[in-house]
């Protein structure tokens, strides 16, 4: 679990309920059943309604692995790719077929099995790149509801607001009530704006950084496989993995030695 999704947005809403009170104002006074029910009902809606059933099944799933979820690290592969290398290079790569009950790894796994199956190169590698598309756009989907809310939010919000001025415009004649209610009308606007830009934006963000490092970990999984199939020396395939990955990933000397 990373959480810092969940820190992030739980600090933004402190510190706002920290600011209302230091400004001598009432939290609980932009806690209006009317603007939220609009601004979140509407969002929802509207947002659901430029998808597919099959998109808004994805929705719940989505938002907690965005809270919740945990990065994937292409760094942790190379290790298993190499210990891989190592012994289909000493006993050959049907020897490789009892080494992976033990990787917890479903796409290293489906590479090497097809590797040992004896796959053709070129081929193997162009499966392996059609899933590595298929979860490009599977991410992308997943993202696309939160931040189409994001984009929405505040329109809807600035609806609630004009629709909370109307009411007060029909209430000109009691002049008492007209504060009260142009701040209610305002309230709309700021729960649009505060939740595209606390929750939804940052959420569409987040599942779409999850699935760039999913990515790479893929990526980097089917130049491991191929490296394998070919019979390249083990400290080479570390050596080639290594300069795939983000310099502040890279094992430092002192790692290696250790190792």
């Amino acid at each position: 679990m990373d959480p810092i999704t969940l820190i992030g947005v739980g600090t933004t809403f402190v510190l706002v309920v920290l600011f209302t009170v230091m400004e001598g104002g009432d939290p609980t006074s932009v806690l209006l059943p009317a603007p939220l029910l609009l601004v979140f009902g509407v969002t929802i809606v509207v947002c659901l309604a430029g998808g597919t059933m099959g998109d808004a099944k994805r929705i719940i799933p989505s938002m907690k692995e965005a809270f919740l979820g945990k990065p994937a690290k292409a760094a942790d592969v190379v290790p298993t790719v190499v210990s891989l290398a190592e012994k289909a290079r000493r006993e050959g790569m049907l020897a490789l077929e009892d080494e992976l009950a033990k990787i917890d790894d479903p796409f290293l796994v489906r590479g090497v099995t097809m590797a040992v199956d004896g796959t053709d190169p070129a081929e193997l590698r162009e499966i392996l790149e059609g899933e590595v598309n298929a979860k490009e756009e599977e991410v992308k989907h997943s993202a696309k509801f939160f931040n189409d809310a994001g984009a929405y939010a505040p329109t809807i919000g600035i609806v609630g607001t004009v629709l909370g001025l109307v009411h007060v415009m029909e209430n000109l004649g009691t002049p008492e009530e007209l504060g009260h209610l142009i701040a209610a009308a305002f309230v709309a606007t700021l729960w649009g704006v505060l939740s595209a830009n606390a929750i939804w934006l940052p959420l569409g963000s987040r599942i779409k950084r999850l699935g760039q490092l999913e990515v790479a970990r893929m990526e980097l999984v089917i130049e491991g496989v191929a490296a394998i199939q070919s019979g390249s020396n083990p400290r080479l395939v570390a050596q080639k993995l290594e300069s795939l990955l983000p310099v502040a990933d890279r094992p430092s000397n002192s790692d290696k030695k250790a190792a």
